[in-house]
């Protein structure tokens, strides 16, 4: 079972984040996420710290559609959730789909993405500066994957690692999901 070793992050000084970022990495790439989580009629899904959603993402040369499934948190502080996630070919079509499964749209939201994605202690991760525009901070997602549970603790300590070499400290830590923060702003 793959994990998703993530730490989320709001940002104090974005631009400072992004040169360091674009120093050790590179360019980040830019891409537009649009979101939509479903749930089933009675709320069971995110009831249940569980999420289903269909992600379209749009960058300057590139369109594509992924449907990704997270169980409910293994790791509280962090908010590391088990991911199963693929490519859709037709986004519209996914979404019929899992209309027609029974489950309805919850909260849908925009995204406004800098990806970078690179290698560091042997891990693959990506480190992603975000803007939601209802949303007053900028956020920095670094994730990777952990193979299993016992491995979580280990990607963590790479990502958290990462995080403070990128000037973000512990106090700027959040586990508090965009589809909460997106809907109490609604």
């Amino acid at each position: 079972m793959a994990i998703e070793a993530e730490l989320k992050a709001v940002v104090q000084d974005p631009e400072d984040v992004m040169a360091r970022l674009e120093a050790a990495y590179g360019p980040g790439r830019p891409q537009v996420y649009q979101d939509t989580y479903y749930d089933d009629p009675a709320g069971q899904l995110m009831g249940g710290d569980r999420e289903l959603r269909i992600r379209t993402m749009h960058s300057a040369d590139d369109t594509r559609t992924v449907l990704t499934y997270k169980g409910a948190r293994v790791d509280e502080a962090s908010g590391s959730k088990p991911e199963h996630e693929t490519r859709v070919e037709d986004a519209a079509a996914a979404h019929e789909i899992v209309r027609g499964l029974g489950y309805v749209p919850r909260i849908a939201f925009e995204k406004r993405c800098r990806n970078y994605a690179f290698q560091h202690d042997g891990r693959e991760l990506l480190a992603t500066l975000v803007r939601v525009p209802e949303l007053d901070a900028t956020f920095i997602e670094l994730e990777t994957l952990a193979k299993a549970e016992e491995d979580l603790p280990a990607a963590l300590t790479v990502v958290r690692s990462l995080l403070v070499s990128l000037g973000v400290s512990e106090s700027d830590l959040t586990t508090e999901l965009y589809t909460d923060a997106v809907a109490a702003v609604r």
